[in-house]
C-alpha cells in the first residue's frame, strides 16, 4: 500500500437559509483552511441549473480562491468541455495561469453538468460528444504549445504555458481517452462508483506515456465525513443523504441540516438507490476513517484521494478535513 496525496473537491454548496454568498466566502475558508493542512489541491466542478449547487462560472470562482491562497493548487474538477469553445477555455486558464503561475489545474469532463433542457440551452450537440471532446482536449493541448505561436488562431493568454490538464470520468469511456493521451486519470467515486475498479485497471493497462505523465497517475473522488464521534458523523451525515434523495427526486433546493431518522424522509427503495450511488463514502470518527482509508488503498492504490464534504455546518465541515487529515497521517505512519 503506497501513500497517497489528500485533495478538496468543492461544489460551492449552497444551504438552506444562506445567500450564495455565504456560499463562496464558505469556499474560501475552506480553501484556506485545508491549505494549512497541507492538502493538494482544491477543485470546484461546473453544475448549471441547480439551486444547490454555485460552482457554474468555474473559471471565476477558481480565480477568487486562487486569490485568497497562497500555495493549494486550484482548478476545474472538472470543466464540461463540450460545454464551451477549446480556445474561450484556453484563454480563462491562460489568464489564470498568468495570474497564478504554477498553481493552477484543468480537469476536464464530457458531461452537461445539468439536465437535458440546460444542455441545449448551452448549446451542446449530444451527437457529437464523443467524438468532439477528444478533439477538444487535442485542441486545448495546441492552444498551450509555444508550438502554436505560428498558427492564425492563437490563445493569448494560455499560448505556451504549462497548465496541466486531467481527465475526469463517472464510466470506462475516460479510462481508455486518458490512458491513450497520457493524462492523470480523475474517477468520480462520489456519484457513480460503479464502475470504478474496472476503468482503473483499464487506465494502468493502457497507458501510453505522453509529455505531461510518464506513468499512471490515479485519482479517486469519494464523499468524506468524520467527526470526533462515529454518531455525530452518521448524524451529519444525513446532509449527504438528503441531497442525493432531492437528485432522485429532481428537487434541486438547497442543501438540508442534519435530520434525525433519515426514514422518515426516504423510502426503502429510495434508501436502497441512495446508499448504492453513495459506497465509496467515508463516514465516521477518525479511527473509522483511517480504517476506511486503509481498506480503500489496499484496493485501488490510488495516488490521489479528492474530498467531497457535505456537511450543513461550516465549522463542522472544516473539522471533517482536519480529521481525514490526520486520520491519513497516522495511516501512514503505521
Amino acid at each position: 500500500m503506497k501513500n497517497f496525496e489528500l485533495s478538496v473537491l468543492d461544489l460551492a454548496p449552497v444551504k438552506q437559509e444562506k445567500t450564495i454568498h455565504d456560499t463562496f466566502q464558505d469556499s474560501l475558508s475552506l480553501a484556506n483552511y485545508v491549505e494549512n493542512l497541507n492538502y493538494k489541491r482544491f477543485w470546484l466542478a461546473e453544475h448549471h441549473n441547480m439551486a444547490s449547487i454555485a460552482s457554474s462560472a468555474t473559471s471565476v470562482l477558481i480565480g477568487f480562491i486562487a486569490n485568497g491562497t497562497k500555495r493549494i493548487r486550484v482548478g476545474s474538477g472538472g470543466i464540461m468541455l463540450p460545454n464551451h469553445s477549446s480556445l474561450v477555455i484556453a484563454e480563462q486558464f491562460g489568464t489564470l495561469e498568468s495570474l497564478f503561475p504554477g498553481r493552477i489545474d484543468l480537469g476536464l469532463g464530457r458531461a452537461p453538468g445539468t439536465d437535458g433542457l440546460t444542455a441545449q440551452a448551452l448549446g451542446r450537440n449530444p451527437a457529437i460528444i464523443n467524438e468532439q471532446f477528444p478533439r477538444q482536449i487535442l485542441e486545448l493541448q495546441r492552444y498551450f504549445s509555444k508550438e502554436n505561436s505560428e498558427s492564425l488562431v492563437r490563445a493569448i493568454p494560455g499560448e505556451g504555458l504549462d497548465i496541466p490538464l486531467y481527465i475526469l470520468g463517472s464510466s470506462t469511456d475516460s479510462a481508455w481517452l486518458a490512458a491513450e493521451l497520457g493524462l492523470p486519470y480523475a474517477f468520480a467515486g462520489h456519484f457513480a462508483p460503479e464502475q470504478m475498479e474496472m476503468a482503473f485497471n483499464i487506465y494502468r493497462e493502457h497507458f501510453e506515456p505522453s509529455k505531461q505523465l510518464d506513468a499512471p497517475y490515479i485519482m479517486a473522488c469519494v464523499n468524506g465525513i468524520a467527526a470526533e464521534t462515529s454518531e455525530e458523523a452518521h448524524w451529519l451525515s444525513t446532509t449527504l443523504f438528503q441531497a442525493f434523495i432531492n437528485i432522485v427526486r429532481n428537487d434541486r433546493k438547497p442543501f438540508a441540516p442534519p435530520v434525525e431518522d433519515m426514514d422518515e424522509i426516504w423510502s426503502p427503495m429510495e434508501k436502497s438507490a441512495v446508499l448504492q450511488k453513495l459506497r465509496y463514502s467515508f463516514i465516521g470518527s477518525q479511527p473509522e476513517i483511517e480504517e476506511k482509508l486503509k481498506n480503500f488503498q489496499e484496493k485501488f492504490n490510488v495516488d490521489e484521494l479528492i474530498i467531497n464534504s457535505h456537511i450543513y455546518d461550516h465549522q463542522k465541515r472544516l473539522d471533517s478535513y482536519r480529521i481525514f487529515r490526520e486520520a491519513a497521517n497516522s495511516l501512514f505512519k503505521a
